[in-house]
């Protein structure tokens, strides 16, 4: 049936609320305006900023929303002006715009396009209204993107076509975590061949920083979670040593300190918690370390550590989605993986369908899997 033009009805998972389960609904989807790309949703990753929404840790987002932000699709139809996609492109989806013509577009050292709406998170698109309505009312979007829902409209900055013969189950995640922790290991941290590295978190954020350590020639990576059943997949993509801190007596940062004479050359945060923030820091060396800050914490939290950490030559950074530029790399990521540069399938613990989401959600919470995939 001919959709182009046309409202759609289709199910879509709803947030109402912090502290509730998502609840599938019957929702409209209205047709693209100018500039604007409506997308059939194939594949969707339920990432950790989804949950932290969720739970309400994340307090600037406004109720009731579609979350989803780490997908992959087919264009159903394109709004007037848009030139880059057209319907029957594979994409995905991208929670960091690329417009080409801000201050930081224009700059190659960095990659938070000022269209983002991961700062202020207004869910709205550019004519300040939302694409989605559900029972009357207004339904907001999250992260430029929404993709826990099987129709999605994205601005044209947001939107990605990648070979249509990419897996999407599998490419999905190159809308956010897989780029996000590889490209803090390639991008931000710079990563050298024979450097030594410790990521802090080994879910699926910290493990895709474990294959760009990896393929960026590191010689030692340590892998650090409080739950001993990750470290089997963790070793599996390249961990060399596993360490649970509560099998020592002392700190992480200082068995880490003791292990790599006075520190590892890069730390990556990879959970959002600032107390893993500053022991990281700690265990970067005291002289030429680098701590890369990964993990998104909740929207209160303020960092204290002493400042002679720093004074004596340590880096702390941070970048979102890896610093890479979004419309220009992640083609490119989604052929190296076609390419087998990198392997992301083991990241995917979990394929559920759609409807199942909250399932997914709970796989999270108990530290069940690494990357749940929901399948429409």
């Amino acid at each position: 049936m001919e959709t182009a033009g046309k409202v759609i009805k289709c199910k879509a998972a709803v947030a109402w609320g912090p502290n509730k389960p998502l609840s599938i609904e019957e929702i409209e989807v209205a047709p693209p305006k100018a500039h604007e790309v409506r997308i059939k949703i194939l594949a969707s990753g339920i990432c950790r900023s989804d949950e932290h929404v969720v739970n309400g840790s994340l307090s600037l987002v406004t109720f009731p929303v579609i979350l989803g932000h780490e997908g992959a699709g087919v264009v159903e139809s394109v709004g007037e002006g848009v030139t880059s996609v057209k319907p029957g492109d594979k994409v995905i989806p991208l929670s960091m715009p690329q417009c080409g013509k801000c201050v930081c577009c224009l700059n190659p050292k960095c990659n938070l396009c000022q269209l983002n709406d991961i700062h202020n998170f207004t869910g709205q698109m550019a004519d300040g209204s939302s694409r989605f309505t559900c029972k009357g009312q207004q339904v907001w979007n999250f992260a430029c993107t929404s993709t826990f829902t099987e129709y999605t409209v994205v601005d044209e900055t947001s939107v990605a076509k990648i070979d249509n013969k990419a897996p999407a189950d599998k490419v999905c995640l190159i809308g956010c975590g897989f780029s996000t922790g590889y490209g803090s290991a390639v991008n931000v941290a710079k990563v050298e061949p024979g450097s030594t590295c410790a990521v802090f978190g080994l879910g699926g954020i910290g493990l895709s920083v474990v294959i760009g350590c990896k393929v960026a020639g590191a010689s030692r990576i340590f892998g650090i979670d409080i739950n001993p059943d990750k470290f089997a997949k963790a070793k599996e993509l390249g961990v060399t040593d596993c360490i649970n801190p509560r099998d020592y007596d002392k700190p992480v940062h200082e068995v880490l300190v003791g292990m790599t004479n006075g520190g590892v050359d890069y730390t990556f945060e990879c959970v959002g918690n600032i107390d893993v923030t500053v022991s990281a820091l700690q265990a970067s060396h005291f002289a030429f370390g680098t701590c890369v800050i990964i993990g998104v914490t909740p929207s209160s939290s303020k960092i204290a550590f002493d400042p002679m950490l720093m004074l004596t030559g340590r880096t702390l950074k941070g970048a979102l989605f890896g610093n890479f530029k979004s419309k220009d790399c992640v083609p490119k990521l989604v052929s190296d993986y076609q390419a087998k540069k990198f392997n992301m399938d083991p990241l995917v613990s979990h394929v559920l369908p759609f409807e199942k989401i909250n399932e997914g959600f709970d796989l999270l919470r108990n530290g069940k899997s690494i990357r749940t995939v929901l399948t429409f």
